[in-house]
């Protein structure tokens, strides 16, 4: 007969969101009237950039004549995306890359999930706490995360590093050698930032240490500050330790459309038991080559678009709106004497309950008395507890309704 993979069964019940779901539908049944304004997942609301649209309409016609009809691409991307995504995102700030380095994919959640893929399954692991779920739950999956400690809320294999408010929201450097490290800057879900010389002490502990860290840059379109690096590589010796993974999701609209991108350095190893150093780049490209086969031509033309003059113009004042969002929102939240950390170089803010109120209490109060939806901050790990994520991807309106009625409420 055929066997589960156990693992699986150690996860809990659902997915974080999918038990948002259930109990914003069981509001809605029960309260059919009212209005309910969403904060809590990071979707985007507004349009696609014309300049992407543009190009996709152009391929959709290619794709309609056989002379320029396109099938399988290449599973790493094609080569007119990567250059743009070198030239644009990398040479700039005076990093370099080889074509062969980076790989397009369909968003960071996938490659940031199945990068396991190419690691032991007994390898340690560190996360900064709270994190983003898919990073502690792929561990889960392949059972490298151990058993979950019922108590605390931990995994007995993960080492976790507590950001919170009084250390102002900086992990600190393992006082223990880690395999693996997850860092996502700027943070999903607190919002908050390292300075480069937070993030070189990172790097440094990772050379030192021989440590394999995961850079999810997702949200670096939204720095504003001069003082926050936009990427890992901007830290001298990183392209040893590290793996970056960047999105096209919040930065362009693309959460419907999926376009993302990793990179694999050719000078990042890892080894083998009997001590031989193997090129991630490589296995990370056979990984591909066999269980993806790439990213739809028309996505990736779209994508393309993104760093033409007037893409990058249009991607910038969507940006913008939502930061002016997160403006209004922490201002908004502020003045009712609440604690917001974030919404600076980043479109999330994170907040802290007031009078010890536990994260899903607060929840169902925000739902329920000003039917408002946010995320409870213990979804993301034990040290989010106390705290709820609001988004600023919404509708203007909606944020600025939304802060009424939390103003009203509170």
């Amino acid at each position: 007969m055929a066997l589960v993979n156990e693992h699986f069964l150690k996860l809990p019940g659902s997915y974080l969101f999918s038990d948002i779901a259930k109990r914003v539908n069981t509001f809605k049944i029960t309260h059919p009237k009212q209005d309910i304004i969403r904060l809590g997942i990071g979707d985007v609301t507004r349009p696609l950039a014309p300049a992407c649209v543009e190009a996709m309409h152009k391929a959709v016609e290619e794709m309609a004549h056989a002379e320029t009809f396109r099938g399988y691409g290449p599973e790493q991307g094609y080569d007119f995306l990567i250059e743009a995504v070198i030239k644009n995102d990398y040479v700039p700030r005076g990093i370099h890359l080889a074509n062969s380095e980076v790989f397009i994919n369909d968003g960071a959640k996938s490659d940031t999930g199945n990068i396991g893929d190419i690691l032991r399954h007994d390898n340690s692991v560190g996360v900064t706490d709270p994190i983003y779920p898919v990073y502690i739950d792929s561990n889960v999956m392949c059972g490298r995360a151990g058993v979950l400690e019922e108590a605390t809320g931990r995994w007995s294999n993960v080492t976790y590093m507590p950001c919170t408010s009084e250390n102002n929201f900086i992990p600190a450097i393992p006082d223990k050698r880690i395999d693996i490290v997850y860092l996502c800057y700027p943070n999903n879900p607190t919002g908050t930032t390292l300075t480069k010389a937070e993030l070189k002490k990172w790097v440094d502990y990772a050379l030192a240490n021989d440590t394999l860290i995961l850079f999810d840059a997702a949200y670096e379109a939204y720095i504003q500050e001069t003082d926050v690096p936009h990427s890992i590589y901007e830290i001298k010796g990183a392209k040893k330790c590290a793996i970056e993974f960047r999105s096209f999701s919040k930065t362009a609209g693309f959460t419907g459309i999926r376009c993302g991108y990793t990179v694999v350095p050719k000078e990042l190893t890892a080894a083998t038991l009997e001590g031989d150093r193997i090129p991630l780049n490589r296995l990370w490209n056979r990984r591909q080559s066999t269980k993806f086969n790439g990213t739809s031509y028309i996505t990736q033309r779209a994508a393309e678009a993104i760093y033409t003059p007037e893409g990058k113009k249009q991607i910038q004042a969507t940006i913008q709106y939502y930061m002016d969002n997160a403006r209004i929102m922490k201002e908004g939240l502020e003045s009712t004497g609440l604690k917001v950390y974030g919404g600076v170089n980043a479109p999330y803010l994170w907040v802290k309950t007031p009078n010890g109120t536990s994260s899903w209490k607060f929840f169902d109060q925000l739902l329920y008395e000003a039917n408002v939806v946010g995320t409870p901050g213990i979804g993301f790990g034990p040290s989010g507890e106390g705290y709820i994520r609001l988004t600023a991807f919404g509708e203007r309106h909606d944020c600025i309704e939304a802060m009424r009625r939390i103003k009203q409420w509170i």
